[in-house]
């Protein structure tokens, strides 16, 4: 009869949780590359069109800089005072940002000329977009208790809303609706706006005796829903159902200062003050994977493409983390420069195409008749096979007491012997060299509910061999006593966890009446 391999069962870890696939793709952002700036981040906003670059808003500058390099390109520093909010528009050409004299600047990306300046506000401007359906607009966000919508070829006022009674830090033209505007303030209201009466259509508050200062504001592409941050808690409004709070939720310690969605708009990304970036499922709502980052967030962008994640912080760091790309999510376009260079566009027209050679090699024919006998190759033993099959179980035992061999691997030999009735042999005769990895094994895994049976009936055997040899060796000595405090910290444990368990039976059982 052949000799059996020990056959090395697969237990379940207790403490290992698998990552979910949700988590495994966030996790893929990697690779992070740490600038470091002169001055907090305020902004930074990633260009719709391909190359996706994105602007860097940090003291009396915005920079823009290439994503596959992560190096600066152009430098925008054409400010008398503190930039803001830098924003590049949907064709990828033209760049609009604030300062903190009121003034806002539209550039040219490439030049950096200023093409346009808009001069009314008379404090800091904080927001700076530019509308998607309307490119030739902008909205400003200001200290002085108004928003603007600018015509940009005309540099004149469109509407001036008036509504906010403290400082609007925050808002966005509606994707859905050009006349659309949604804002945010710091008398704890968010607003929607007419662009076409300049009237205040809709007043979302956070109910009474609340003025927690809105930090941002963030709407669906459908234009049904709108999400904002005030402090810890982020609030989800049905527009739909005139502004009603349909959800609260809490899942930062400190003020969140960064809402974005991924391209999709399925996925909600927050950045806070307590240095985590948390991502939402937004069909539940419930958080689905946390970033940690060295310093408080002030801003966060994820690039169309979802290549990018790029977050400025309070210490001047912008981090950027980068996602490799799958092929399947790359331009699939046989017209792209990128294919036609490649010579995609010539297999796609047909042109130039062989066969192709098959690496799996193809079995010969014979005649259907033909006895054929095949050889089995007979499978390589482990070491520990080898020396249980030459009955050599103290060998083997010390073979798996090796420390990059598993302890499911261990155990299913320990186990082996005791079939055997070979572990009183595995374990006789050992001096204090070879005695210590048992004992090591014993100490570190007596606590684990995959092993804890059988390292009792280990543990039991070997106090009974070597007990008499107690006092003669520090280093054993140590060890037992060291498994002795594991034995009595896991009993004392196990007895709370009984009154613990009695407890909540009897909660259970009186509501259950």
């Amino acid at each position: 009869m052949d000799y059996q391999p020990v056959v090395v069962k697969a237990h379940a870890r207790p403490s290992a949780a698998k990552h979910s696939a949700e988590s495994r793709y966030w996790r893929q952002f990697k690779y992070p590359v740490f600038v470091k700036e002169y001055a907090p981040v305020t902004s930074v906003h990633f260009s719709p069109s391909k190359p996706h670059r994105y602007a860097v808003t940090a003291a009396t500058r915005v920079q823009i800089y290439a994503p596959r390099t992560q190096k600066v390109t152009k430098n925008i520093a054409r400010f008398k005072d503190v930039a803001r909010s830098g924003t590049i528009r949907a064709d990828g050409k033209l760049v609009v940002a604030g300062d903190d004299t009121g003034l806002v600047q539209v550039f040219d990306i490439n030049s950096r000329a200023i093409l346009r300046t808009l001069d009314s506000h008379k404090q800091p401007v904080y927001v700076t977009k530019f509308s998607s359906l309307t490119p030739t607009q902008i909205l400003s966000c200001s200290d002085d208790t108004t928003a603007k919508l600018w015509d940009v070829p005309s540099q004149a006022s469109i509407s001036t809303f008036t509504s906010h009674t403290d400082y609007v830090r925050t808002g966005q033209v509606s994707t859905s609706n050009p006349n659309v505007i949604l804002t945010g303030s710091y008398d704890g209201t968010v607003r929607m706006f007419d662009a076409r009466s300049g009237e205040c259509e809709m007043v979302m508050s956070q109910g009474s005796g609340e003025k927690t200062a809105v930090e941002q504001v963030l709407m669906f592409p459908s234009g049904t829903v709108a999400i904002s941050s005030s402090g810890p808690i982020i609030r989800v409004w049905d527009i739909v159902a005139g502004g009603r709070c349909t959800r609260a939720l809490s899942n930062h310690q400190k003020t969140i200062t960064a809402l974005a969605f991924n391209a999709s708009a399925n996925r909600l990304l927050t950045g806070g003050l307590d240095q985590m970036v948390k991502v939402y499922d937004v069909s539940s709502y419930k958080v689905v994977h946390t970033m940690r980052y060295p310093a408080p967030i002030l801003c966060l962008a994820i690039s169309p493409d979802e290549s990018h994640i790029a977050a400025g912080m309070t210490d001047g760091t912008l981090s950027v983390r980068r996602r490799q790309q799958k092929a399947s999510e790359t331009s699939s376009d046989p017209f792209s420069q990128v294919n036609m260079q490649s010579g995609a566009f010539q297999s796609f027209l047909g042109v130039g195409q062989g066969t192709v050679k098959s690496k799996v090699k193809s079995k010969p024919i014979g005649d259907a008749n033909e006895l054929r006998v095949e050889s089995k190759r007979s499978k390589r033993l482990r070491e520990y096979d080898r020396l249980l099959k030459s009955f050599k179980y103290s060998a083997a035992l010390d073979s798996v007491l090796r420390q990059k061999v598993p302890p499911t691997t261990t155990f299913a030999l320990v186990q082996e012997l005791i079939h055997r009735d070979g572990l009183r042999i595995a374990l006789a005769g050992r001096d204090d060299v070879l005695l210590e990895p048992v004992l090591r094994l014993l100490v570190k895994h007596v606590t684990d509910p995959r092993f804890g049976e059988m390292v009792c009936d280990v543990a039991s055997i070997v106090i009974e061999m070597y007990s008499s040899i107690l006092g003669q060796s520090p280093l054993i000595d140590a060890l037992f006593l060291r498994l002795r405090r594991k034995v009595s910290a896991e009993l004392k444990f196990q007895r709370e966890l009984v009154k613990t368990k009695g407890a909540l039976d009897m909660v259970f059982y009186l509501t259950a009446r």
